[in-house]
């Protein structure tokens, strides 16, 4: 795909983000039903994306991007350098395992897979392999409250684990308007509350961590659609990584030529 062309597609999905957060922020006249769900959101900053990367789990740690992919064969866990998308490669999974989740807690790496029912721990410095751990079921999406990681394995439940015994803590299940909501995939913790992406659509959910309620949707719909002609080989949204300094949220897909920033917008 040419300069040009990149240049094109990437300011119409400026245009929608910008058209998204004042369609957002100017449905005050709409009833509280119609708006109550609705997450506004302004996107902030395009980034480069490699269209290789299936990706699987994002998250910012110390300033670093990380990011894990999957498929049997070329899964990988690497830093990427957010300005021009390229890895600095530091794991690559053997051809058995179908890379899933990543997230960062007190200096370690932890990553999932699929379905082996195996996560890798590493060291955040130098991607040393420190440790392995086991669950049951899939692995999906990982992320963190400070205390204990938090996973999901495509069901409607997310399971908190302890950083020391890596087993269960505590469970969650997460629901909107009374029904439970399914195929919990990449997660991200931000300022209290739980994010996930919701498998096969262009949603993030925002979920109450104290009762499991979903509390808003991100609708990331215009986003996808001016993103996949980017790639005709574009996958589903997929990734979510929270910069607090900034409070700017990357989110990206599976496969997509672009990362894109956004930051939330309600007033």
């Amino acid at each position: 795909m040419t300069k040009s062309a990149i240049e094109f597609w990437l300011n119409i999905v400026l245009s929608i983000g910008l058209a998204v957060a004042i369609s957002s922020c100017s449905s005050k006249k709409e009833s509280a039903t119609e708006t109550k769900n609705n997450i506004p959101y302004i996107i902030f900053k395009i980034f480069p994306h490699d269209t290789q990367a299936f990706t699987q789990g994002l998250v910012v740690a110390n300033g670093k991007l990380i990011e894990g992919t999957g498929q049997h064969g070329t899964s990988w866990i690497a830093e990427v350098d957010i300005a021009t998308g390229i890895q600095n490669k530091k794991v690559i999974l053997d051809r058995e395992y179908f890379g899933e989740g990543v997230t960062v807690l007190n200096n370690k790496v932890y990553q999932l897979t699929w379905q082996n029912k195996k996560g890798f721990i590493y060291d955040f410095k130098t991607y040393e392999k420190l440790g392995e751990f086991s669950y049951n079921g899939e692995g999906w999406g990982i992320t963190h409250d400070d205390v204990n990681l938090i996973m999901s394995d495509g069901t409607d439940k997310l399971y908190y684990l302890d950083t020391l015994s890596l087993k269960p803590v505590k469970t969650i299940s997460v629901t909107e308007n009374g029904r439970p909501v399914k195929n919990l995939n990449e997660l991200e913790y931000i300022e209290g509350h739980i994010y996930a992406n919701l498998w096969q659509t262009n949603y993030i959910v925002r979920i109450d961590p104290a009762t499991g309620n979903v509390l808003g949707r991100l609708d990331m719909t215009k986003v996808a659609e001016a993103v996949y002609p980017g790639n005709p080989n574009a996958d589903v949204l997929n990734g979510i990584a929270y910069e607090p300094k900034s409070k700017m949220v990357l989110v990206t897909g599976k496969l997509w030529p672009a990362m894109v920033a956004i930051k939330f917008s309600e007033q």
